[in-house]
């Protein structure tokens, strides 16, 4: 107890003692810079810079038998799929964690920062293959092979007109695109910029090295321009090596252009964006525009993408060279009601291949919610697309309760199922017909006409930005998969 004493009394002496030197010391007067710049969060400071550090750990790990797909319906832009069982264990183990700093200061042109972002994805992966046994991945892609990259690092001067140079993300605004029955969404806008309308990957092409100007205009108006991709960071380039004396397409460069408005009940924007320019010529061009209106109870969106002259890494066509125009629109809406919300959406997509292909896919899909009690919903949903390359079509239905146990604890369990002529065309004993270079061709035993599954998940969130889950799913096709997920971030 004497000891304790001691120690509280020395660090309230050494607190009143340094009282008088506190102007000296940066850090014990961050408040009074960073709150002038309406900076909050972890800051740190010296008479004139205000530095926001920011952070984040996930954690995943998988197991069950999962690695091996068979698609359930062929999109322009790829397969949607399920996994297929008869392979054997597999596994994976992947920690991601990133950290920022933005150091920020008054400038007579507004706040002027720079800001720094570390990222490393460290992920193992192992297929139990039946032919081959255990076996170790090694073709993660990208940053998952581990290392720490610099994932941003960018300069950044101005309030309402801003100016932006660096490493950092694009200014191209490709939302309210997304449709309302988010429960299963549209088969081909699963996998576009995070469910939209465009095309699969579109972003590789943007960002990276940037030139950025971005001003409001007027109240709800912004406008921005950019020459973005300067370091030609795309699929693409890096599948053909980028090498103009072989012909392979040059896609280093492209300005890109925003109009956005965000007013009351409606948010809208045009983009637009033009590839390839350093080299004098346009290898390709694209736009991406979306509206969404909210008026009371009903909501409405409408998005529409043209990408013309896609050079497609597509699933569908085994020369990686194939030109396409591509025409994807999608319109969805909702309404919420008493006891109900009821969403639907429609999406169309028109291929207009150089190679004399043309074709038109579609879907539309539905969904209605139900608040069965305090904490207890429940989602009836189903979707539909048809393949008019292939002549076929793909239905799932499905239906889902979630129940909040307690304000930390969240259960979620599903049961749906695959049906339709996409499914039923697989069920061959070899992979004749199917594709060249479809996840189907590969697959052992491919589907049955129709496919089931069911899945559960355990999600606790206590607080402080900390969140983890337990998900099992399994299906007809003899695959199934664990889950466990933890995050925390702080800021």
């Amino acid at each position: 107890m004497k000891l304790k004493s001691l120690i509280l009394g020395s660090v309230a002496a050494a607190g009143l003692s340094t009282a008088g030197y506190a102007a000296d010391l940066g850090v014990l007067t961050s408040l009074d810079v960073c709150d002038s710049l309406g900076i909050s969060g972890l800051t740190l400071s010296s008479s004139d810079n205000c530095l926001q550090i920011t952070g984040g750990v996930s954690y995943e790990f998988v197991w069950g038998d999962y690695r091996t797909e068979a698609a359930v319906a062929r999109t322009f832009d790829g397969n949607r799929v399920v996994p297929v069982g008869e392979a054997g264990p597999d596994w994976s183990s992947k920690v991601e964690a990133w950290l920022q700093a933005v150091g920020t200061a008054s400038s007579d042109f507004g706040r002027a920062s720079a800001t720094i972002r570390l990222k490393e994805i460290d992920q193992t992966r192992f297929s139990g293959l039946a032919s081959t046994g255990l076996t170790n991945d090694a073709g993660l892609d990208g940053d998952d092979t581990g290392g720490v990259i610099i994932d941003q690092a960018f300069v950044q001067v101005g309030d309402t007109t801003t100016i932006m140079a660096g490493k950092k993300a694009s200014i191209a605004d490709l939302g309210d695109d997304a449709p309302f029955n988010s429960f299963l969404g549209l088969f081909n806008s699963d996998a576009i910029d995070g469910k939209g309308v465009g095309i699969d990957g579109d972003t590789t092409y943007l960002g990276g090295h940037v030139i950025q100007v971005v001003s409001e205009v007027a109240d709800g108006f912004k406008v921005g321009v950019a020459v973005e991709n300067l370091n030609g960071n795309s699929d693409y380039d890096r599948l053909t090596g980028g090498d103009l004396a072989s012909n392979a397409p040059y896609t280093h460069g492209s300005l890109v252009g925003v109009v956005s408005y965000a007013g009351e009940g409606v948010t809208a924007h045009v983009t637009g964006a033009a590839l390839g320019i350093l080299d004098g010529t346009v290898e390709s061009w694209f736009v991406h525009a979306g509206a969404t209106g909210s008026f009371d109870a009903f909501k409405i969106r409408a998005a529409v993408a043209y990408w013309d002259n896609f050079k497609f890494n597509s699933q569908r066509t085994a020369d990686l060279t194939d030109n396409q125009n591509v025409l994807n629109a999608l319109i969805s809406a909702e309404g919420s009601f008493d006891l109900f919300t009821l969403s639907a959406s429609a999406e169309v997509a028109n291929v207009d291949r150089y190679s004399a292909v043309d074709y038109t896919d579609y879907g539309f899909g539905g969904q209605v919610g139900f608040a069965v009690t305090e904490g207890v919903s429940l989602n009836l949903g189903a979707r539909y697309f048809r393949d008019d390359l292939l002549d076929e079509d793909t239905t799932q239905v499905a239906v889902q309760l979630v129940a909040a146990v307690t304000e930390t604890i969240k259960v979620t369990g599903e049961l749906g199922g695959y049906f339709g002529s996409a499914i039923a065309n697989n069920t061959r004993a070899s992979t004749a017909g199917v594709p060249t270079g479809t996840p189907a061709a590969n697959a052992p035993g491919f589907l049955n006409d129709s496919v089931g599954y069911a899945a559960a998940e355990l999600a606790w969130a206590p607080g402080g930005n900390f969140t983890s889950s337990l998900r099992g799913e399994a299906n007809t096709e003899n695959a199934y998969k664990v889950t466990f997920k933890a995050a925390k971030e702080f800021k």
